[in-house]
């Protein structure tokens, strides 16, 4: 059919709704047709026309408007919108996460786990999250163990 994975998958969906779609109101016909037909034996339902089936209805949706968020809902709305965005930012490595600029191979891999262009690799100029100051003391104390002395008996 020539067609590109986007379409083929957006019609074969289609085609799956559209069945499933069918066997549910042929189901629903079969039976509100096998129980109109063991009630309708008697002579009345001969004399009459037959009638098309009747037009199934829709249950209907109500949609709900969340509530008005007060200003503390407000900042904690804005810190998951800061956190979907470092989230999509990890998906494209490829991409500074400040001015969203094209960095290729040319990119900066900071310590906070994303990627940042030339102007924007410093801590101070994106904001970094990285606590640099623990991990000195951590190194500082791995490079220099304290070494005590056994304690000497005073004479």
């Amino acid at each position: 059919m020539n067609l590109c994975s986007k379409c083929y998958t957006d019609i074969h969906l289609e085609e799956q709704h559209h069945a499933s779609s069918k066997s549910s109101i042929e189901i629903a016909l079969s039976s509100s047709s096998s129980s109109s037909s063991s009630s309708s034996s008697n002579s009345l339902t001969e004399s009459l026309p037959p009638h098309p089936p009747p037009a199934l209805t829709l249950p209907e949706v109500k949609l709900q408007l969340p509530p008005p968020l007060a200003p503390a809902d407000v900042a904690v709305e804005a810190d998951v919108a800061a956190v979907t965005v470092t989230a999509t930012a990890k998906s494209q490595p490829n991409r500074c996460l400040v001015c969203r600029k094209r960095v290729g191979l040319t990119g900066f891999k900071c310590r906070c786990g994303t990627t940042f262009c030339g102007v924007h690799r410093y801590p101070e100029k994106h904001a970094c999250t990285f606590d640099f100051k623990a991990l000195g003391r951590e190194e500082i104390a791995r490079a220099n163990p304290i070494i005590k002395a056994e304690k000497l008996r005073k004479i």
